[in-house]
């Protein structure tokens, strides 16, 4: 069964090339992205329990991923929400995981673990309900 995966990400090029990775290299399915804080945290919402990837950048066209991370904390254990970023600063970090991220990664130097990190979440995929 496929990693049901959500992506915020305000660049076009990013996101493109997120999916095509995501989706060539792991059991991924990504059902949809968002460019801005609203739009990522209504989707979360509204489709509670039916996801278990989130992707999160933290520079939106509005808002911030901070506030996206902030909007989906009451969520399910197999949910997973994880910040890719050029920022990953130790305050970055350390932010974003008091606000329930369950890792961060850098754009400019951690795709590697982050894939990695994605690989080892569809290998769980016998734990995950049906979305």
């Amino acid at each position: 069964m496929p990693l049901i995966t959500y992506l915020v990400e305000d660049n076009k090029m990013i996101l493109d090339n997120l999916i095509e990775t995501l989706e060539e290299i792991a059991s991924v399915k990504v059902v949809g992205h968002a460019a801005t804080e609203a739009e990522a945290t209504r989707w979360l919402q509204l489709n509670d329990g039916h996801w278990h990837l989130a992707v999160v950048d933290l520079f939106l066209q509005e808002g911030s991923g901070l506030g996206v991370l902030a909007g989906c904390r009451q969520r399910e254990p197999y949910q997973k929400v994880v910040v890719l970023t050029n920022y990953a600063t130790d305050d970055v970090r350390s932010r974003a995981m008091d606000l329930g991220a369950d890792a961060v990664f850098d754009k400019s130097n951690q795709l590697d673990e982050f894939f990695q990190y994605c690989i080892a979440e569809t290998a769980k995929d016998l734990e995950l309900p049906q979305a």
